[in-house]
């Protein structure tokens, strides 16, 4: 087992699930605080990194395209101080980091996780009830409904008809933007047989976001939604993913091997693991 334990969160690896928490340190984000505990099987990775800096380092995980349905409302528009998938390192753990990336990255290729796309999600989003409010309203889910209700900034044009509620089989996507500039963010439902070009000051199935502290919260219940349609991948027309390029492939695995022999050089890997190792290598050359 590989455990890296940081004020900013703890990654835990034990060759099948990598277990992140977040830290209580006050720098950690609201974000990663409210979402919890997240558990991200081996088949869910696409790959690791470790970055040294001069003050700290920095582990990333990278997710297989559409695995999380949190990554597939957020679509790389979190701050990295609020991507839970990163964790800060202090420079005396360093060693300790390289160590989980190797133990990760050692599994990828025992379990020969493929590096194409996902079908179907493979975390589970976060969990309900989920309640936030931000902008101008408040966005509830139970799982089965979304409730929208309107603060008293709310557009009167909008909030004239009252709170909203959208029955989770009437909803065909979510739509989460933050503030970027000056431009206010968003999260929209699109329903059936309603659709509207109002800009979401005007949508009654928007809340719009002024760029406030609690407004990456709405990407939780975004989430929570798209956790419950269908996936993507699984939607008409969508299409398929393109072929990876063999060369590429090719040398990539080349390197792995590289690395395994030093990961068993260095002691890393005994000899039973460094053989197993390598013959997954070898079967997909």
């Amino acid at each position: 087992m590989a455990e890296i334990i940081q004020r900013d969160g703890t990654w835990t690896f034990d060759g099948d699930t990598l277990r992140i928490v977040p830290g209580h340190d006050k720098s950690v984000s609201l974000l990663r605080k409210t979402l919890g505990e997240l558990e991200v099987p081996v088949r869910a990775l696409a790959g690791i990194s470790f970055e040294q800096g001069k003050k700290a380092g920095r582990l990333r995980l990278r997710l297989r395209d559409g695995a999380d349905p949190l990554l597939q409302v957020a679509g790389g528009k979190f701050a990295d101080t609020a991507d839970p998938y990163r964790l800060t390192v202090e420079p005396d753990r360093y060693g300790v980091a390289e160590y989980l990336v190797d133990e990760v990255r050692t599994s990828l290729t025992l379990e020969q996780v493929p590096a194409s796309g996902c079908t179907e999600y493979l975390l589970p989003g976060p969990f309900v009830p989920l309640s936030v409010t931000a902008g101008d309203g408040t966005a509830s889910f139970d799982g089965e409904t979304v409730r929208l209700e309107w603060k008293w900034n709310t557009e009167e044009a909008k909030s004239a008809a009252g709170a909203r509620t959208l029955a989770l089989g009437d909803i065909t996507a979510v739509d989460w933007q933050p503030s970027a500039g000056l431009e206010n963010g968003y999260l929209r439902f699109s329903v059936k047989n309603a659709a509207t070009k109002a800009p979401p000051k005007y949508d009654p199935n928007a809340v719009e976001l002024f760029g406030f502290k609690k407004d990456p919260l709405m990407s939780l219940v975004a989430a929570a939604v798209q956790a419950r349609l269908p996936h993507p991948a699984a939607l008409p027309g969508t299409p398929s993913l393109p072929p990876a390029d063999s060369t590429d492939d090719h040398d990539l695995l080349l390197r792995r091997l590289r690395e395994l022999g030093d990961l068993h050089k260095s002691g890393v890997l005994t000899e039973e693991e460094f053989t197993a190792a390598k013959q997954a290598v070898l079967r997909r050359m």
